[in-house]
C-alpha cells in the first residue's frame, strides 16, 4: 500500500506514522504537505497528531481548510482508509468526516501517559487483528481530548458499532461514554486520540499499536490486491 503521511504546520507526529507504515511494516509512504492540491496515486491517509497551525482557532479547525482537506475528502468518499490520531482526529470532527467534536480535558491539563484501551469493536478493517474486548496500552498525548457529542449522535454510534476504542480503566479527559477511538458509517475514516504509531516496538514500552497497521493493510491491501 502506498500512504499519505499529512504535515501541517505544527505536526509533531508525522514522523511516528511514517517509521510505523514504512520502516515496520515496509509499505510504501511519504510525506505530503498541507498546501498539496492532490493525491493521487495514495491508497490511504494517516493525519497525525501535534499542534497543527498552532490550535490558535480551535484544534483542528485551521487545518480544516487545508488544500489537502477537500483530496482526503475525496479518498473517503471512495472508501479509501483515513486514519487519523490526537490532532488528526480533531481535523477528522472539524472537516465533517466523523461525528461529534473534541473539547479541553476535563481537568484543564494537559494529558501525556500510558493509557489501557478496550477494543470495544474488532470487526473492522482497523482493527481485525485484535481480539473482541481486549485491552490493549497506548500512550496519550493531548490537552483537548474530550470526545462529545449530543444524545442522538450517542445512539446513532452505539447503534451502528462505530465506537472502536475505549478507556479500560481511568478516563484521562472526561470524554462521553469512555470513548477513545470512532469510525464513520462507511467503515472507513477513524479517529482516535490515543497514539498507535508510538506503541509499535517492544522497545517503546508496548507494541500493541502494531497490529492497528497491519489491520490496514491485511483488509485494504487485499482489497487493492483484487481491485
Amino acid at each position: 500500500m502506498r500512504f499519505a503521511v499529512l504535515v501541517f504546520p505544527g505536526s509533531n507526529c508525522d514522523m511516528d506514522l511514517l517509521w510505523a507504515v514504512k520502516d515496520i511494516l515496509g509499505e510504501d509512504a511519504e510525506y505530503v504537505r498541507h498546501d498539496a492540491d492532490s493525491l493521487a496515486g495514495f491508497d490511504g491517509v494517516l493525519i497525525p497528531g501535534g499542534f497543527s497551525y498552532g490550535d490558535y482557532l480551535r484544534c483542528g479547525a485551521i487545518a480544516r481548510f487545508s488544500k489537502v482537506i477537500s483530496e482526503v475528502i475525496r479518498l473517503a468518499d471512495e472508501g479509501k482508509p483515513i486514519f487519523g490520531t490526537c490532532n488528526g482526529f480533531q481535523i477528522l470532527t472539524e472537516a465533517g468526516l466523523l461525528p461529534g467534536a473534541l473539547l479541553r480535558n476535563e481537568s484543564l491539563h494537559f494529558v501525556c501517559k500510558t493509557t489501557r484501551l478496550k477494543v470495544a469493536n474488532n470487526q473492522t478493517n482497523f482493527t481485525s487483528e485484535y481480539q473482541e474486548n481486549e485491552v490493549i496500552e497506548l500512550p496519550v498525548s493531548h490537552g483537548e481530548g474530550n470526545y462529545y457529542c449530543d444524545d442522538a449522535t450517542l445512539k446513532q454510534l452505539k447503534e451502528n458499532q462505530q465506537i472502536v476504542f475505549t478507556y479500560a480503566d481511568e478516563n484521562p479527559n472526561g470524554s462521553l461514554a469512555n470513548i477513545a477511538g470512532i469510525i464513520n458509517e462507511k467503515g472507513n475514516v477513524l479517529g482516535m486520540m490515543p497514539h498507535p504509531e508510538r506503541a509499535v516496538e517492544r522497545l517503546l514500552g508496548s507494541d500493541d499499536g502494531l497490529r492497528f497497521f497491519k489491520s490496514i493493510v491485511k483488509n485494504y491491501g487485499k482489497s487493492r490486491a483484487d481491485a
